[in-house]
Parts: C-alpha cells; structure tokens; sequence
C-alpha cells in the first residue's frame, strides 16, 4: 500500500509550527505543493526558508484565519498559481480558559473566534472551487476535549466539540461533489500549547496513566493521519472524527494494565 499524493495541491492554516508545521512538512515531502498560512511572520520566514533549503514545492502567506477578506485573497492566488486546491487542513487553533466564573469574555470568543469561526470561514473559502473541480478533501482540527473536557476547558472544548459537528454538518452538505470532511483528535502530544513535555515527573506520570499506549504522541502521528485521510485510500470516510490520543482513557483506568503486566513479568 503505497500512498500517492504527488501533484496534488494542500492549504495548511497556522503551519508556522507544532504540529501545523509537521503537517505541511510531511504533505510537502510526499510530493504535494504545501501552502502554509500562519499569523506569525517569522514562523512563515522560517518555514519558507526550510522548505527552500529541502527543495520543497510550496508558497507562504501571512494570514488571520478570523479575516475573510484576508482567506479569499489568499484562496484566489492559490488557485490562480497552482489551478487547483485539493486539500484543506484547518489546524490553526489557540487554547485557553479557565472556570466558567472567572472566564474573561475575550478568552471566550478568542476560542470561538479561531477555533470554530476560523475553520467555517477557510471552509466557506474553498468550498466553492472544490465544488467546481468535484473533488476535493477537507481535514479540520478537533480535540480529545471535544471527547472529554478537561476542568477549565470550557471555551477551548466548546469550540473543538463545535468544530466536530460542523464537520459531520459539511461533510452531508459535500458529499454530492465527491468532497469528504473528516477531523481528528489529538491527544497526549507534547506541544508549545500544552507544555506537557515541561511539566513535573509526577504530573507527566498521572498524565501518562490516561493512555492505553502508555506513551507521548508525537507530530508526526498526526501528520500520518492527515496524508492517509487526504490519499484516495480515504475516499469512503466522511463525517467523522479520528481519535490520535493512543486510546487515552479507552478505559477508565488503562494504567492498571501495565501494573498487571508488570506483576506477571515479575512472577
């Protein structure tokens, strides 16, 4: 099985780093023309010379995904360039909150805003020439919180559990022109978002205690998912979510395997 995506043509939002940024990489290494947008001019300076130094096909653009204007310029020089866009990946995405009570208005609809609003708007963007070419592939951003929330989370996992049904909502609303909408669920991956690499022994340890593969994610996890979904080997998948959390509280208390496992090694 061999996964063949040379030719064809991928937006990637909030790809100046993270994972964002090893989803453009690994796209672009399987041969297909990356177009990264991102907020932060440096990461875009960083990245457009990475992908010079490896020969990588592609281009950069500064650009908010809350800007309308901003993502129809952005999605008309896309097609103007290249003559086609074949896959969107919606990664761009903030976190932040804290409990309902104390939860700042502006913390709210920043989630909303990026989040949700951010992934409607790239959708609503590129919709209409994925239509025109009957086809196309459409991958947005979730969260294990839009699974199960965390304490705090409320902002961050509204909006990730929005993101969910607007994509099941998309995916019926494009099935007739052979376009699929899918989104994934990352789970225990260390990132400059979560910190979790950083935090305490301890806490990485109750952390780790959540995940059936007992171990972190990585980006590269997530960036396999998106290849696979964006491949014509996922032409049959639409309207749902793929968990990439290394089956984080598949059960209510994974760890109790590997303390069985290790009692039994120990016998």
């Amino acid at each position: 099985m061999h996964i063949d995506l040379k030719g064809k043509v991928a937006l990637v939002t909030g790809a100046g780093r993270g994972i964002g940024r090893e989803i453009a990489l690994m796209l672009a290494s399987e041969g297909v023309i990356t177009v990264i947008t991102d907020i932060n001019g440096a990461a875009i300076e960083a990245i457009r010379e990475e992908f010079n130094e490896l020969g990588l096909q592609g281009s950069q653009y500064l650009c908010d995904v809350r800007d309308f204007t901003r993502i129809q310029e952005v999605v008309e020089s896309v097609v103007q360039t290249y003559g086609r866009l074949d896959i969107l990946v919606n990664n761009a995405g903030v976190a932040g909150g804290g409990p309902v009570v104390d939860l700042q208005e502006e913390l709210w609809d920043l989630n909303m805003d990026i989040n949700l609003k951010g992934t409607y708007l790239m959708c609503k963007a590129v919709s209409p020439v994925m239509k025109k070419q009957k086809s196309g592939r459409i991958i947005n951003a979730a969260s294990f919180a839009a699974i199960i929330p965390s304490y705090g989370g409320a902002a961050y996992a509204a909006s990730k559990a929005g993101v969910r049904q607007f994509t099941r909502v998309l995916a019926g609303e494009l099935g007739p022109w052979n376009i699929t909408v899918n989104c994934y669920a990352p789970g225990m991956i260390p990132t400059d978002m979560n910190h979790f690499a950083e935090r305490s022994g301890e806490d990485q340890e109750r952390l780790l205690d959540m995940l059936t593969l007992r171990r972190w994610g990585s980006k590269d996890h997530v960036a396999h998912l998106i290849c696979f979904l964006a491949s014509d080997y996922a032409d049959y998948i639409t309207g749902t979510m793929i968990d990439v959390s290394g089956g984080k509280l598949a059960i209510q208390m994974p760890q109790v395997a590997y303390e069985k496992s290790e009692a039994i090694s120990n016998e």
